[in-house]
């Protein structure tokens, strides 16, 4: 049984302040490319389809094209997607009895009520059957009907789901799903493209997945194992931070073999449209070393220069199109160089707090009020997600 293994499209999303599209299209269109060439049984999406609750009309039309190239590959492929973080629920769930008759099995919420379980799509190989159970984003709030009062954090919501479930023995068994998985406490490396809560309430070990053959992991964009090989999270097929600027992206091929043997992991590289670049320098150093390809590119510039330059804005915005952001690091300022649109850099909302608070009260706050501020932080990012 082989499949790719995707999430976190994030299709639609505004990259600082530049359309995504174009580049979303070309890297989506490799992937089909991919499936064509590779012929997998099966394409997972694990999460975070779009990048908002409610994408644009352009975003759905991208995404659209995508599935119907794909549905097009022939033999043909089962699709399978759940709902991430950042994707409304209910609306992907639109039309997906209707899309499972052709091979597409959607779940955007969890089992809510006592009568419901996960979505679960059987496939047969050489080997046997294959069991793909999708369990989609899961906030504490969405299990209380499932734990009569009893208190609940991400974790637990989790467990409580997996542990209503009746496994077949037999069966190999991949889960596709999307949270904050660590494994025995050490969290996987992160990107500044993420949406994290404070204080680790979302954590979900993965100890929980101990059943499965496999975990189709997504929410996290870089490409990585939690714990053992077979916990994995593929990563986001963009970059989209320019902390992710010159990662490699790929698509992660699994096969499943018999019955207790490894999965055999391995992955496809992406060529992006257009590359995300660090450049640091002096201003004519940078201009100089530039080329055609690099002008076209999202580049963030550094410069080093000692004496101020001349117009160093305008002259850069000459030699590139797609500018992220113009800093200054140097002996002399060593401080962000005035950038009308630039993009705030994004810090911890808790640690930003509490140096705020004790620089204006000579003290620092106390554990009661510690856990105050971060449910009341937790509350506004879980606002965000929606």
């Amino acid at each position: 049984m082989k499949f790719f293994h995707l999430s976190d499209l994030h299709i639609g999303k505004q990259f600082y302040h530049y359309n995504m599209c174009e580049d979303q299209v070309h890297i989506l269109g490799q992937i089909v490319a991919m499936a064509e060439k590779e012929k997998p049984d099966v394409v997972i999406l694990a999460g975070d389809i779009y990048d908002s609750a409610i994408p644009s009309a352009e975003a759905v039309s991208v995404f659209d094209g995508f599935l119907t190239k794909l549905c097009r590959v022939e033999p043909q492929i089962t699709l399978l997607m759940i709902a991430g973080n950042h994707d409304s629920a209910k609306r992907l769930d639109f039309a997906r009895n209707i899309l499972a008759k052709r091979e597409v099995y959607i779940a955007g919420m969890p089992p809510t009520d006592p009568d419901e379980f996960l979505t679960k799509v059987t496939m047969e190989d050489d080997y046997g059957k294959v069991d793909f159970y999708l369990l989609p984003f899961v906030k504490p709030s969405y299990v209380r009907k499932l734990v009569e009062g009893e208190s609940v954090n991400y974790h637990k919501a989790v467990k409580k789901l997996l542990e209503r479930e009746k496994f077949e023995d037999d069966r190999r068994k991949v889960i596709v799903t999307h949270q904050f998985y660590t494994g025995s406490g050490k969290e996987p490396k992160t990107s500044d493209s993420e949406i994290h809560l404070v204080g680790g309430i979302e954590h979900v070990d993965v100890e929980v997945l101990q059943k499965f053959d496999y975990a189709a992991l997504g929410h996290i964009h870089r490409p990585q194992k939690v714990g053992e090989e077979r916990y994995r999270y593929c990563g986001t097929p963009l970059s989209y931070s320019v902390g992710e600027a010159g990662e490699e992206k790929s698509v992660t091929v699994v096969e499943l073999g018999k019955q207790g043997e490894a999965p055999l992991i391995r992955k496809i590289p992406l060529s992006p449209l257009r590359q995300v670049r660090k450049l640091t320098g002096s201003l004519e150093e940078i201009i100089e070393s530039s080329d055609e390809k690099m002008r076209q590119d999202f580049v963030s510039i550094t410069l080093t220069d000692d004496v101020e330059a001349y117009q160093p804005k305008e002259r850069l915005e000459q030699c590139f199109q797609r500018i992220l952001e113009i800093r200054i690091d140097n002996a002399r300022t060593r401080k962000m160089l005035e950038w009308g649109e630039e993009e705030v850099e994004e810090r911890d909302p808790y640690q930003a707090f509490l140096h705020f608070f004790e620089e204006m009260n000579g003290r620092k706050l106390t554990d009661q009020e510690g856990e105050v501020l971060k449910a009341v932080i937790n509350e506004e990012m879980e606002g965000i997600e929606q």
